[in-house]
């Protein structure tokens, strides 16, 4: 097939826009000829297609087929994700899942050999990879990178599990991602000088920017419960050769709102240099990961975007391998089907499973260990806030925004463990989650434990998925059949589906942008300061049981 543009090419190269006639043949780029304005026939502005640079594609509960037939309308043609969601679930199987189910739309998914499945040895997962699971990942053409390096602890102590798997990547010759939340100075430099070469955690500019001193190129993320643009955007322009943008984790309503293409506009709007910007999004990530995606150059692979304008970065037309994508704004890629994998060995609990006895919970002098939530961070902090007793047991404090938040193991029969949080809002009723990071055990918070035992049992009913139980036991459940993750759905009907339990999640009182999001990261041991996995409480600044 054979075809041209007569448009104005955005020429992120030589940093110019000028008319342009293109010609694609056989999927590829294979001419580039300056024109005059006159002989434009299509409007807008022709421009590589964005990339996020780190996204867990489980997150959005889609299968990827169906990321990518939302994620095109905003003219993303690819993503580095990180597969380490399923694999912590399902394993091998589970990266391999992604992997074909991926190869049946045409969207470019570079995925990556999850580096720690588990997260941490204080929870239980389902599956767990070693360095040799690593090696033999990394040898397959369709692993593209070693996944975030979360065990930064193992790094600094020399871990030789988690030094064999970085040695796995640098002899494949593939690069290493990283995740080192707050750290800085000469952990920050030994981190890095271990080969690790990104880092999509910076939440300060001076975190971000001492990174940068040592060579480490840092992601900008905005996703639906971490949002660290504001704080980190200037960086596009002081280091544009160093910056990527990714979304890590974005739920399927926020998805269907907007992309990377959304970060665009709002760094353009801020008074950033668009080539920066575009650099950044479009150019950076392919170069880094050595992608096998255009931009827009001869003899590149045809993939690029038509965009209104580059202020707004409406997008009027994807292309990927030469193949248009949109049609009057509608996704042109076709559901495909999916058989769902999964591991789910979890009996129905009662509300007295959830009870805490005043004596078992850790208190000083009638103060307990409480959980802070943070709007759109995944940190938390560490209170110690007056208990709330009744009948000799700790209960829920809704006056005071101190509600139960309980883990329940979802791969063998367990004690629950209980924990209390503050920031969730709720007046009434509570909501549960089979997404629960890293080893996405059964996470749920609530206003009592009746309520919240309702919630856990929607969502093992459901073998998998998101429930929220309002103040009248009315339950909703969105199932998410596939690792308790992701949905089989179409894309567009799971983000409605999820638009309106979300919405009955924030009528029980919650003022969190996100609740579902944010519980979701409330068992994330590698994000400090204090976080609950199925085995107990967890300090994340002594990386230890509290």
């Amino acid at each position: 097939m054979k075809f041209y543009l007569a448009i104005q090419l955005v020429d992120l190269y030589q940093r110019k826009i000028y008319p342009a006639k293109v010609t694609v043949e056989n999927n590829y780029i294979t001419q580039i000829d300056s024109i005059s304005d006159a002989e434009v026939t299509t409007s807008g502005f022709l421009m590589p297609g964005f990339i996020d640079s780190h996204v867990h594609i489980e997150s959005s509960m889609l299968i990827p087929s169906e990321f990518a037939r939302i994620a095109v309308m905003h003219g993303t043609v690819g993503t580095v994700s990180d597969p380490h969601e399923i694999a912590n679930v399902c394993g091998m199987e589970g990266v391999q899942f992604m992997i074909n189910n991926g190869k049946q739309v045409p969207f470019k998914f570079n995925f990556g050999a999850p580096s720690c499945v588990p997260a941490t040895v204080f929870e239980t997962a389902g599956a767990a990879l070693d360095h040799k699971d690593i090696e033999a990942l990394l040898a397959m053409d369709d692993i593209k990178y070693l996944s975030e390096m979360m065990n930064f602890p193992g790094v600094l102590h020399n871990d030789p599990e988690v030094m064999k798997k970085i040695a796995a990547a640098h002899r494949a010759g593939k690069p290493v991602d990283g995740h080192a939340p707050g750290l800085t100075g000469a952990m920050a430099k030994q981190y890095i000088e271990a080969g690790i070469s990104t880092d999509h955690e910076c939440f300060t500019l001076e975190e971000a920017v001492d990174k940068l001193s040592y060579g480490m190129k840092i992601i900008i993320r905005e996703g639906s419960a971490a949002k660290n643009f504001e704080a980190l955007a200037e960086l596009i322009d002081d280091h544009p050769n160093m910056i990527m943008l990714c979304s890590d984790d974005k739920h399927p309503d926020s998805l269907v709102e907007g992309h990377i293409n959304q970060l665009c506009a709002r760094a353009v709007a801020k008074g950033l240099e668009v080539f920066n910007v575009l650099k950044a999004a479009c150019i950076n990530p392919v170069k880094h990961y050595s992608l096998h995606i255009g931009t827009l150059r001869v003899g590149d692979p045809a993939d690029f975007i038509i965009v209104e304008d580059l202020t707004h970065f409406k997008v009027l037309q994807t292309y990927i391998d030469g193949q248009a994508l949109l049609n009057n704004g509608k996704s042109l890629i076709q559901s495909v089907p999916a058989t769902p994998i999964n591991q789910f060995t979890c009996a129905p609990v009662n509300a007295i499973d959830l009870s805490v006895p005043m004596e078992s919970y850790p208190n000083q002098d009638g103060l307990i260990p409480v959980i802070e939530a943070l709007d759109g961070q995944l940190i938390t902090n560490k209170l110690y806030l007056p208990a709330t007793i009744l009948n000799d047991c700790i209960v829920s404090n809704t006056a005071d925004d101190i509600l139960k938040m309980v883990v329940v193991n979802r791969y063998h029969m367990a004690p629950v463990a209980k924990s209390f949080i503050k920031n969730f809002g709720f007046r009434t009723g509570a909501i549960a989650s089979t997404v629960a990071h890293d080893s996405h055990n059964i996470v749920a918070v609530g206003a009592t434990d009746e309520a919240i035992a309702a919630a856990i049992n929607a969502v093992i009913a459901a073998e998998g998925g998101v429930s929220c139980v309002d103040g009248n036991n009315e339950t909703l459940v969105l199932p998410l059949p596939v690792a308790g993750l992701m949905s089989t759905e179409d894309g567009f009907v799971v983000a409605q589906k999820y638009t309106a339990i979300d919405a009955m999640a924030k009528g029980l009182g919650s003022p969190l942008s996100a609740p579902f999001m944010t519980l979701s990261f409330m068992a994330l041991l590698v994000i400090p300061h204090l976080k609950l996995s199925d085995k107990g409480i967890f300090d994340g600044d002594r990386f230890a049981f509290l």
